[in-house]
Order: structure tokens, then sequence, then C-alpha cells
């Protein structure tokens, strides 16, 4: 792969991990973080090899500047983009805050949208005509987590998106596919339980958890030319875990 890709989100976690994979394959690779309240960039953790821009996801004017920056930086633009950017809110419906719904709509759907837009458009504008587009989505794409109100309706967002996305730009030569992580174990999961791994292995058929390599490895396949008749689909990467109904034990 000797391709410009952009990673949102991917100073940390799974987004670091796919930045990388894709820098290990041969890519140019630019990466996104937060930016602080003051500016100062010092804390953000580096992904060695690539460049990272601080752009707020859901900030169409920072997002604009940061496709132009890339543009000029790189010298074209990029062929590949990863909406990775997420945050999750834990809350009851009855008790969830309006700020924190539209704080995480605003990264997770918003940015999705965002950076799909101005990204597809910077690609055409530029005469790429294979072009892949990579959502992160969840297993609550089409499951209901409970106390993740906000989150589950954003990743339930991002998987209709992917489809209208891969109709509408299919005709530009640009593949837009979702991947829906199960359970991963990162340092932001590790904090949601005790023994996170081991809960959620006991209940993964393939008795593991999840780790960050294995979405990396799902992305990569869809943005390579081995699927390169693969759009609009989401492609759930969890064990089996979320494949299973609820069933009684009978004895």
């Amino acid at each position: 792969m000797n391709e410009l890709a952009v990673v949102t989100g991917a100073t940390a976690g799974i987004g670091k991990v796919i930045a990388e994979a894709l820098l290990a394959k041969g890519c140019a690779v630019a990466v996104t973080y937060p930016p602080s309240a003051d500016g100062d960039p010092a804390d953000v953790p580096a992904v060695e090899g690539a460049r990272a821009y601080a752009c707020d996801a859901g900030d169409e004017a920072q997002v604009e500047v940061f496709f132009a920056e890339v543009q000029k930086d790189f010298g074209k633009a990029p062929s590949l983009i990863i909406n990775n950017a997420g945050i999750q809110t834990w809350s009851s419906l009855l008790d969830l805050k309006t700020e924190d719904w539209d704080r995480v709509m605003h990264t997770n759907l918003r940015g999705c949208f965002l950076n799909t837009r101005i990204g597809a458009k910077a690609m055409i504008d530029t005469g790429i005509t294979s072009g892949a587009i990579v959502n992160l989505g969840s297993g609550c794409n089409k499951l209901a987590f409970p106390k993740l109100v906000d989150y589950t309706a954003s990743k339930g967002g991002i998987e209709q998106f992917t489809k209208v996305s891969a109709l509408e730009l299919g005709p530009h030569g640009i593949r837009v596919n979702c991947v829906a992580p199960g359970a991963i174990e990162t340092a932001r999961t590790r904090q949601e339980a005790g023994d996170y791994a081991g809960k959620w292995s006991r209940m993964t058929p393939l008795r593991r958890v999840g780790v960050p390599q294995d979405i990396a490895d799902a992305v990569l396949f869809l943005a390579s030319e081995q699927a390169s008749f693969i759009t609009g689909q989401t492609l759930n990467v969890d064990g089996g875990v979320f494949c299973q109904a609820p069933w009684p034990d009978y004895g």
C-alpha cells in the first residue's frame, strides 16, 4: 500500500494501532488528536512516522483546515480515510445530560460526516479515482447497549451513514465501509470493569477478548485491493459475541 492515509483520533488505543499498521504497510499517515484548551500539543502521544495535527473532528472549520494542511504538507490528497475519533459517556437515558448527548454526537457522528464529506471532496477534486473510507462502528450498531444511550445512537447512525455514503461516492470510485468492534481490550476499556478480558472472554464464542490489532487487520483488508468490490458493508470484528441470541439453559 503506497497511499496517503488519514486516521482521526489516532494518538491512543485502536486508532494508534491502526495508524502504526498503515505505516508498516508503506502508507504515509496523517493523524489527528483533539486540541487542548490551551493549544499546547506537548502531551500528545506520538505515532512514530506519522504527522500529527490538532483537529476537533466535529468542527467544520478545523476539519477544512486539516485537509488543506495535509494536502499542502504531503503534496496530495489522502486516498484513504479512517474515521476513528469517538467518545462515550456512561449514563442511563433518564439521567443523560443534554450537553453529553451533544458532545458525543459532535465527535462521533458529526465528525464522521465532516471528515467523509470534506475528505471525499478532496479526493474527487484532485483526481483520485480509487479511494477508500473506513468508519469505526461498534456492536451497538445493531444491539442496544445499556447506559450508553448517546454512544449507541451515534454508532447506529454511522452504519446507515456508511451505506448512503457508499451509494453516493461509488460512482467516483470511492468505497465506504464500516468496522464494528466487539469487546476490545485497551487502556480505556480496562477501566470499565474489573477483569475486563476475563468477563468478555467467557461470553465470546472464540473465548478471548479482542485486541486493537484485530481491528487494524480488518481496516487494512477493507482498505486494500483485495476488498475492491466491497462497499456499503459492516464487518463485525467481535469473536462472534454479538451474533448470539439470549437462550435459556434447558439442562
